[in-house]
């Protein structure tokens, strides 16, 4: 590197140390904007750079006062080089490290080792390279740091692979290999069955060091708590559980899981954590103590004592790849079966838009697809006769479609169908009766929730002794099922002027009973819900769904916001919360409203925080108009001291200069602990004719004697305004 270069990367390298520092000293007050998240998020790729550089400069500065190289300029010079090039690359890296540490989910200890080992490389690398040709730094000298910064880098190195793969990442294969065999007599439900699941496809984020999404997987207690977007399912609801809903999201969905990239589960895998759910989610229960004909029981069976697999080799040609992507849509995913497989697996999603032509389409690629899943679509006898083009389909899932047994004697030419899930169809005896023996590869069959009853699964058992019948639930009316809550059609929710409510129920034949006036809904005198409906208030809908054979739901309650009046301009007069900024004065009209949960990253952007100042938010308007009503909506969420506003002011005028007091109001706060709920906070008052309006929300500055944290400041969170 030429002198003046050097001098200007030397130049460089001073000013790093001191940006350096200045983030260090002022971290605690650091907030990172949206737009400078994906530099932190850079720091895994470049970190890779100054480790390899410095690795490099280390060796060679070790070595330096050798009698061989001791008098080489070429040595001299490209030392210098390598180690100046480290160090900056180092700083750079830092940087985007502590950008990247502000984000959450990173174990707080492991981080602070990680970050200071980090730290430490830049700053004792800048040193040798400003030291390095004093009179003073002799051979021991060279060597200490040298040897020193790569104790730094290895041990950085160490916190950095158990924050991002979890603890015991390198050791986890062979210890896993040298696990303890436990007898199917022995084996627990959850230890033995479901934990493995979660090891081997889950802990690596969801572990105590590393705390994605505040989820932990390692124990029942932490599994059973959840994390940062609630409960991970529904003990008896698998329809219901975040859990199985987040691993059926499609692939290249970011909230799939596990991630793409990652090892995904296999079919047995899902199927166990499925019934498992389903069957209330047993933990401290035997194997061996559920009955012989349960459904987990003998899922579980072939997963206790797994039979040696060998991999398939396939003899056909893969698909072109332009092929597989241009069959890629929202609604259907077509992926090969392994990097160097020719094979592929097809998933089917979002029943809206599933037609004949979803698998009709696949025509091109009919002699690659071994696995089909297409459970819950409603899928027909007549599709059955497409699905039949697939010659070397291995696995079907047919689960819940609308298929009947007449249908299925179109799938027998396919002699490679070694799994077939009709589970929830309306499959009878008399159908399997004599179409099972024509399935020649048939292995597994499951057929629970079907008409078969468990004396006529016995007998095609008896007959069929080389396909495994998964049989189990089965709703035959003689235990009613609660119908799950109605829902909301209407989206937005946010309305200007007026609103056609439109509740919807997935069951057909489902009469939904709705009221306005926060009473609870009956099956008697409550109003029947016809589409007829318009709202022109911010209104609470409280609904419950009945049906003849069926327990009524639980009743839902169903917000809808009016604002009449959408400002021309917005400005957020005060700063706030780094945690929850939200998208800034942007946030309070944009009609996207928050969860329950506000450090959810799906629901980061809605609520905007305030702890310590004011919210003071300045609205104008172009066109002067009168107001009524200003209404914040909030989450109190007391368990993490998030607490309504102490008060509210309204200020109002036709000159930004000249704003009076309208309105002020004292707001009620929570007295106990509860859970957590969103509340519309609303000032009403006379008319008044405004051009701007000055909304000033004041946050609870000392918490209740009764709170944990009594005497600390609550957090006011906001994700939409109402003006009307």
């Amino acid at each position: 590197m030429r002198g003046d270069k050097r001098e200007y990367a030397g130049s460089f390298l001073f000013a790093l140390n001191i940006f350096i520092l200045f983030l260090l000293l002022f971290e605690d007050r650091l907030i990172v904007p949206l737009w400078l998240q994906p530099v932190g998020r850079m720091h895994p790729l470049v970190l890779h750079f100054p480790i390899v550089l410095l690795l490099l400069a280390m060796a060679l500065e070790f070595f330096r006062d050798s009698t061989r190289f001791r008098e080489q300029e070429f040595y001299k010079h490209f030392t210098a080089t390598v180690l100046l090039a480290g160090v900056i690359s180092a700083g750079i890296s830092v940087i985007m490290g502590l950008f990247l540490s502000r984000e959450e989910g990173y174990n707080d200890s492991l981080l602070a080792w990680h970050k200071w080992t980090g730290v430490s490389i830049f700053f004792i690398s800048s040193f040798v390279y400003a030291y390095r040709n004093s009179e003073w730094y002799k051979p021991a000298v060279a060597k200490a740091a040298a040897v020193t910064t790569a104790i730094c880098l290895l041990v950085a190195g160490h916190y950095g692979s158990v924050l991002t793969h979890g603890d015991n990442f390198i050791w986890q294969p062979v210890m896993a290999n040298s696990s303890t065999v436990v007898s199917f007599e022995e084996a627990m439900v959850f230890d033995h069955v479901i934990k493995p699941i979660f090891e081997a496809k889950c802990l690596s984020c969801h572990n105590p060091d590393k705390l994605k999404g505040k989820l932990i997987l390692t124990d029942s207690v932490s599994i059973s708590k959840g994390g940062k977007t609630g409960k991970l399912f529904i003990a008896g609801k698998p329809e219901g559980s975040l859990l199985l809903r987040r691993i059926h999201l499609p692939h290249d969905n970011k909230k799939h899981m596990p991630p793409a990239g990652k090892t995904q589960l296999t079919p047995e895998e899902l199927e166990l954590l499925e019934v498992w759910i389903q069957q209330d989610a047993k933990f401290n229960v035997k194997v061996s103590s559920l009955p012989e004909e349960d459904s987990f029981r003998i899922r579980a069976t072939v997963f206790l004592k797994p039979k040696e697999v060998k991999e398939e080799i396939f003899h056909f040609a893969a698909a072109e790849e332009q092929t597989i992507k241009n069959l890629n849509t929202n609604y259907r995913v077509v992926s090969p079966l392994s990097k160097e497989s020719p094979a592929l697996s097809v998933n089917i999603y979002n029943r809206d838009e599933y037609s004949s032509k979803t698998l009709s389409e696949l025509k091109e690629v009919r002699r690659q697809i071994i696995s089909l899943e297409s459970g819950k679509m409603p899928v027909k006898d007549e599709d059955l006769k497409i699905i039949a083009g697939f010659e070397n389909l291995r696995r079907l899932n047919l689960n819940f479609t609308e298929i009947t047994g007449k249908g299925l004697e179109a799938l027998v030419p396919l002699e490679h169908l070694e799994n077939l899930s009709l589970s929830g169809t309306k499959v009878t005896y008399a159908d399997l009766e004599h179409l099972l023996p024509d399935f020649k590869s048939l292995n597994t069959l499951a057929i629970w929730d079907t008409p078969l009853s468990t004396s006529e699964i016995s007998e095609l058992q008896k007959a069929n002794r080389n396909v495994q019948l998964l049989g189990g639930f089965k709703d035959d009316g003689s235990h009613p099922i609660k119908l799950n809550t109605p829902g909301l059609k209407n989206k937005p929710v946010v309305f200007s002027d007026s609103l056609v409510l439109q509740l919807f129920h997935p069951v057909k034949g489902v009469e939904v009973r709705f009221t306005t006036d926060g009473t609870e809904p009956d099956s008697i005198t409550s109003t029947v819900f016809n589409g007829e409906t318009t709202l022109k208030a911010s209104t609470t809908i409280k609904a419950r769904a009945y049906k003849a054979g069926w327990l009524s739901s639980d009743v839902v309650s169903l917000d809808v916001y009016r604002c009449a009046h959408k400002p021309d301009s917005t400005i957020l007069l005060t700063r706030l919360n780094r945690v929850h900024p939200a998208n800034g004065a942007l946030t309070f009209f944009d009609r996207q409203l928050g969860a329950f949960n506000a450090n959810s990253p799906a629901w980061a952007n809605n609520w905007a925080g305030f702890i310590r100042n004011d919210m003071e938010l300045l609205l104008e308007f172009k066109t002067s108009r009168d107001v009524t009503s200003v209404a914040l909506n909030t989450l109190i969420e007391t368990e993490t001291s998030i607490f309504p506003p102490a008060s509210i002011e309204i200020w109002g005028g036709t000159s930004a200069g000249k704003l009076e007091l309208i309105s002020r109001q004292q707001t009620v706060l929570p007295k106990t602990y509860s859970k957590p709920f969103i509340k519309l906070v609303e000032c009403e008052f006379k008319p008044h004719h405004v051009s701007y309006l000055k909304i000033i929300a004041k946050p609870v500055m000392k918490l209740p004697e009764w709170h944990r944290s009594k005497d600390k400041p609550a957090l006011l969170l906001i994700d939409e305004i109402f003006i009307n």
